[in-house]
């Protein structure tokens, strides 16, 4: 904005402030009720207030109206952030509203760990103990047990040779420009505490993200912003090994897709993060995030039956959106002048 404009803006707007401090005519002061400072406002600006046609979110195309009917939240929140690394389109629902991370934090651990092997901080061949279990075991063992299997006590291992949780929020924050992220405890504490809120309902900012800030980490890491092409190669094989959630994004996807992904389960939450290959070609990341899909938190914490079945409910979730995201994007069309949006490598982690 100008100088200009400002003078004019600065000026109008002294109009508006002075008309509001004006004594009043009889015939005014009768209707003070009826004139607002709001309306004053409006005559000498120009502007006027109006209602909102709908508070309903309006979704353009079907794509979308689909994905919001997957993702309809009456039986618990559910949050879902995905982007075509081809042509930069994206599409969420409650993409920026704060999840349980779960064992998905485990990529950003990862990340930040061979984020000091390329700085020459340690190696993937150093060692690590177990917490607890005097056995130590190769960086590259327990990065490859905690993303595939998910392995607890790995990711622990990795967290306190980086420096804690503080550290991972740092290489967040500072190095990959993702904020909406916070990681407060260990695994063995994350899970010790777990269960005493209902992610369905309640949102905790501890050890908590956003479906986008996490597809936006796994976009970056793709695209090689971070880390170099060798660890990010490690990363992406680990998560292309995941055995862990089956009946998630692995089950929506043929083997044709080559998903790299990460699982989390917490009480009442199930969560897939990962990256895959749309029929045409093109790779797309994505979050989904599914809490609830059981009557109470209550029920399913008294009936073995009733756990079972709001895991398969999330589970299912998971692999309903997924699907309707690969073929989604596969529908889309490509931009016609041939560019990439995001799908490059940048080489230029670890210089």
């Amino acid at each position: 904005m100008d100088g200009v404009m400002l003078r004019k803006l600065g000026s109008t707007f002294a109009l508006a402030l002075a008309a509001a401090t004006l004594p009043l005519s009889p015939a005014a002061a009768d209707n003070v009720n009826s004139v607002s400072l709001e309306a004053q406002f409006d005559s000498m600006l120009g502007t006027q207030l109006r209602a909102p046609q709908s508070f309903e979110a309006v979704y353009d195309t079907a794509f979308e109206r689909q994905l919001a009917s997957l993702a309809d939240g009456s039986n618990g929140r559910i949050g879902v952030y995905a982007i075509d690394l081809t042509t930069g389109h994206e599409v969420g629902v409650l993409a920026d509203q704060r999840f349980p991370l779960a064992s998905t934090s485990k990529v950003a651990v990862a990340a930040t760990f061979l984020a000091g092997v390329d700085q020459g901080r340690w190696s993937l061949s150093s060692e690590f103990e177990l917490p607890g279990r005097g056995t130590y075991i190769s960086a590259r063992e327990h990065l490859n047990l905690m993303i595939s299997r998910s392995c607890n006590d790995c990711t622990d291992a990795l967290l306190n040779a980086v420096g804690g949780p503080r550290a991972v929020n740092a290489w967040m924050r500072q190095t990959a420009g993702i904020y909406d992220f916070e990681l407060t405890r260990n695994i063995r504490a994350l899970v010790r505490e777990d269960g005493r809120i209902d992610p369905a309902s309640q949102i905790d900012f501890d050890d908590s993200a956003t479906p986008r800030a996490m597809g936006q980490l796994l976009a970056g890491i793709y695209q090689g912003k971070w880390l170099s092409p060798y660890s990010r190669q490690v990363l992406m094989s680990a998560m292309e090994a995941t055995v862990t959630g089956k009946a998630r994004m692995n089950s929506a996807l043929p083997s044709s897709a080559n998903l790299a992904h990460k699982t989390g389960t917490l009480s009442r939450t199930a969560s897939d993060i990962g990256i895959f290959i749309t029929p045409d070609g093109r790779p797309v990341a994505a979050a989904i995030y599914v809490t609830g899909q059981s009557r109470s938190m209550a029920i399913e914490n008294g009936s073995r039956s009733e756990k079972l079945a709001a895991r398969r409910n999330r589970d299912e979730r998971i692999a309903s959106i997924t699907g309707a995201l690969y073929h989604g994007f596969g529908q889309q069309p490509r931009p016609v002048d041939g560019r990439v949006w995001a799908s490059a490598d940048y080489n230029v982690g670890g210089q």
